[in-house]
């Protein structure tokens, strides 16, 4: 971090220890550091800081510099270094690091804390607050519980600074602010002022009240240069694995994005792209290859893990995996809405900014229409439907190349007629036996194997007739919700 010794003669003219600053000269017992932990994140929010502080080196009592034996990154608890050790019993969402800086030849070492986001930062389940110079547990103290419940509630990810006291010419260092005026087809400005009036305007920076700025997590996860130089969000990097096969015993090529998304989104994309199985096509005059998985789908599935990830969940960021036989992206959260109704429901994203920005740049497509696009991708091509599998903290977007019908395993049969039986719908239509025949590419000889699938469906209670009364060779089917 630049400026650690700046920062930290700073904070010692702080007249008292404070809900989100303590000093220490060498007490560096584990489990105290991880009570205070959880304590000063809490306490940030409470304190509308970005940031809370433990500092070693600093009297607590005059806050002169004495220096210190503490060197956090060599400690350990057990076997374990201290830091992961701490990761493993804080909850996911605290966010920390450790950093160190000699000031007038006395060694400091600084743990620097992000504020609680989402819920409570929490060690060993318990949630701790600070009250006075003390750290105790919230649950003693009900008003303040409350008082931090109030702003959790009313907190965004997106607005969270992730790095502040900045001149603009640092601003224009950190972030790549070409990249959103050619985006968007306006002319670079010339001055400074209307420079930072566009990003003030979209709130990718906020000018503080010392007249400095701060880089708003929005805009570090769209425009950052380098996303490691911001420790809130570089974990968020689009990664893409290929793997040999079908399984991940080899992986080919790994490649993680170090750029914000409105470089590397375009980028993995392409990537993703060149690396997909492609088959030559006979049919065509001129030679032309064509990817055996639906393009369209690729690339909305990519858009929907970034603008829909959960980023209070740390430690984890979108995954795109490539296999011979299906591409999976994964991303960190899970849906807003019943994904029983995703191709009808109104989209929600915890995301708004983020989404709003990223379809003004042409990233993804209009709101509401990712999910009907990436179906009718994969129907264009016969191909098996998106399957969506939602797990405890994450969600996986899976995309199938060709499989002959008899060999689709039954849920994602079944799952690919819902799901056409939805687009239907959504078209003012509905399902028949000839549509759904039409839609797996099967002839006409092979009604009856749709007919059994269609009752399959139907014993599941995904979808309903129409009209029940009309004769079983022209009946017509709809979603059960509808």
């Amino acid at each position: 971090m630049e400026n650690l010794d700046k920062l930290i003669l700073e904070l010692c003219k702080l007249p008292d220890e404070t809900g989100w600053v303590e000093f220490k000269h060498n007490n560096c017992d584990p489990k105290m550091i991880g009570e205070d932990i959880s304590a000063l994140a809490n306490s940030a929010i409470i304190a509308d800081r970005s940031h809370a502080y433990m500092i070693w080196g600093v009297d607590d009592a005059t806050h002169e510099v004495v220096g210190t034996k503490v060197r956090l990154k060599q400690e350990k608890k057990g076997n374990q270094e201290l830091e992961n050790w701490l990761c493993y019993l804080l909850s996911k969402n605290a966010d920390f690091e450790f950093q160190s800086v000699d000031i007038e030849g006395k060694h400091i070492e600084i743990i620097i804390i992000s504020k609680s986001i989402g819920v409570p930062v929490s060690f060993e389940k318990i949630e701790y607050i600070r009250v006075g110079s003390y750290t105790k547990k919230l649950m003693e103290f009900p008003s303040l519980q409350a008082q931090l419940w109030d702003r959790l509630r009313h907190e965004q990810f997106e607005d969270t600074y992730a790095m502040i006291d900045l001149q603009f010419e640092d601003v224009i260092r950190h972030l790549n602010c070409e990249a959103y005026f050619e985006s968007l087809n306006m002319p670079i400005p010339t001055s400074p002022e209307r420079f930072a009036h566009y990003l003030q305007e979209e709130e990718i920076v906020v000018k503080q009240d010392n007249g400095l700025y701060a880089i708003t997590n929005l805009g570090a996860i769209l425009f950052a240069k380098r996303l490691s130089d911001f420790p809130r969000v570089r974990r968020k990097a689009i990664r893409v694995v290929q793997y040999e096969g079908n399984n991940r015993l080899t992986i080919l090529k790994e490649d993680t994005a170090n750029e914000g998304y409105a470089i590397s989104f375009e980028n993995a994309v392409k990537l993703v792209n060149n690396l997909l199985p492609s088959k030559e096509d006979i049919n065509s005059i001129r030679r032309k290859t064509l990817s055996t998985f639906p393009l369209p789908a690729i690339r909305e599935a990519i858009a929907n893990s970034l603008i829909h990830q959960d980023f209070f969940l740390t430690g984890t960021g979108p995954v795109i995996e490539i296999f011979e036989n299906r591409v999976e992206v994964t991303n960190p959260g899970t849906p807003l809405i019943d994904i029983m109704r995703i191709v009808d429901n109104p989209p929600k994203s915890r995301n708004e900014k983020l989404a709003s920005i990223m379809r003004r740049l042409n990233m993804c497509e209009e709101l509401g229409r990712g999910w009907d696009r990436m179906v009718i991708s994969c129907e264009v091509q016969k191909l098996p439907a998106p399957r969506i599998q939602i797990y405890q903290e994450s969600t996986k977007v899976s995309l199938f190349s060709h499989l002959e019908f008899a060999n689709i395993p039954m849920e994602d049969k079944i799952w690919s007629t819902y799901l056409h039986t939805c687009i239907k719908f959504t078209e003012g239509d509905a399902l028949t036996n000839s549509s759904l025949r039409e839609r797996f590419g099967l002839p006409e000889t092979s009604a009856g194997s749709i007919s059994r699938l269609i009752k399959e469906v139907l014993g599941k209670k995904l979808i309903r007739p129409l009209d029940p009364n009309t004769a079983p060779r022209y009946m017509r089917y709809i979603p059960i919700w509808a």
